[in-house]
């Protein structure tokens, strides 16, 4: 999980879990995913799902666009570096929608900036405008949309790239030398997308 991804995730869904959610999470990098060890909180039920096998998944082996999971049914449904290998996101996002409760989040982080990765496909790199075009046609309320990298504060200049610790300990050296200089520093830009199903609006207050 990229330093950026997790960074987004902190200041803009971290405030938004409270104790006693039901959160699905698709596509978690580690067991436990570097998402639910942010949120720490241990009365949080934690569910995941993957289209690979894994005996740590809660739905292993899961069809991509079809999930077998009663409808309305996790108060959070997140993921985080997917939905740019989905082939059709625009079926895959009304099935994230169909699991969420009324009055429930649909959060979603993805890349803008980095090159192609397939796993076992990459398709997509989606902007705010995007983003909120799925989920309206979703049917999902957006709270809060937004391109942003908040890596390497202390730099002045940058370029949009992958993340620091994802070049190679030379590669990180030389950008350190390259800053000194002026010259920009290449890092990771992601989009974060907060939406809610239409229903009670007990979350509004983060945005206030």
């Amino acid at each position: 999980m990229h330093t950026n991804s997790r960074l987004l995730f902190e200041r803009y869904a971290l405030p938004l879990f409270q104790r006693g959610m039901k959160v699905l999470e698709i596509g978690p990098d580690s067991f436990p995913s570097t998402y639910q060890r942010l949120v720490e909180d241990l009365s949080v039920e934690w569910h995941t799902l993957d289209i690979h096998d894994s005996p740590y998944l809660t739905y292993p082996n899961s069809s991509e666009y079809c999930f077998p999971i009663p409808d309305r049914f996790y108060d959070v449904v997140l993921s985080a570096q997917v939905i740019e290998h989905v082939r059709r996101p625009w079926e895959w996002m009304p099935e994230l929608a169909r699991i969420t409760r009324e009055g429930g989040l649909v959060i979603t982080i993805n890349p803008v900036s980095w090159p192609y990765h397939e796993a076992p496909v990459d398709c997509w790199r989606i902007y705010p405008d995007g983003m909120k075009a799925l989920y309206e046609d979703s049917s999902l309320e957006i709270l809060f949309s937004c391109w942003e990298s908040l890596e390497m504060p202390h730099f002045h200049r940058y370029r949009p790239g992958i993340s620091r610790e994802s070049h190679s300990r030379i590669g990180q050296i030389v950008y350190g030398v390259l800053s000194r200089l002026g010259l920009p520093v290449e890092r990771s830009y992601d989009t974060i997308t907060i939406g809610r199903k239409s229903g009670l609006a007990e979350q509004d207050a983060y945005l206030s």
